[in-house]
């Protein structure tokens, strides 16, 4: 039986778009599905790209504490999965799906995360404090931004001449390789987990 895995979104969507591919390109074989996209904006580029794909898309104001919960629990879903959503979860749904929530981090953990910082933001600060690496950190979701454990990191060159843009570009090409399969196996640790427990 395929988990469900929920993906929470606020902008383009493009590692939707990824793990999507990726999940499906498994065929038959795979592990898991991308069951519905929930996005806090209704002009959200990933609920397009949701409906392209056959998935059902929702838009829940990041104020309905109490639907952004019923949603997911009405769907049975397994994992929830942070792909450029820029909200800090209800203190509800992260007790609910302790440590089956996941988000991708386009830096290195701890040092450039925090509140208000994502996107071009946490670029520009890796250049400016003048590190020649930078890292995505994919991570468990708690009650704090981009506190949760951190489950894998994968480094990046920072290259004279950068910018926030060009760095970004290379980050994100790295995020769509990484996610997907860092979803696919805390898929498969959940299911072991839940195959122990029966």
């Amino acid at each position: 039986m395929r988990s469900r895995i929920a993906v929470l979104a606020s902008g383009g969507g493009s590692n939707l778009q990824a793990i999507h591919d990726y999940f499906t390109s498994k065929g038959e074989t795979r592990a898991a599905d991308v069951v519905v996209v929930i996005a806090d904006r209704p002009r959200a580029f990933a609920l397009e790209r949701a409906r392209a794909c056959g998935i059902e898309a929702l838009v829940v104001p990041h104020t309905e504490h109490g639907i952004l919960e019923a949603e997911l629990v009405t769907r049975e879903i397994d994992l929830v999965v942070l792909a450029g959503y820029l909200r800090l979860l209800p203190a509800k749904v992260i007790e609910r799906f302790r440590h089956r929530i996941v988000n991708i981090h386009p830096g290195p953990l701890p040092r450039f995360g925090g509140a208000g910082m994502y996107g071009e933001r946490v670029h520009a600060a890796v250049i400016e404090s003048g590190e020649r690496e930078t890292a995505v950190t994919v991570h468990l979701v708690d009650e704090q931004y981009d506190n949760g454990s951190i489950l894998a990191q994968w480094p990046v060159e920072v290259m004279d001449g950068d910018t926030p843009d060009t760095l970004s570009k290379r980050v994100l090409k790295v995020e769509h390789i990484m996610y997907p399969r860092i979803i696919d196996l805390a898929v498969a640790l959940l299911n072991s987990n839940t195959n122990a427990n029966d």
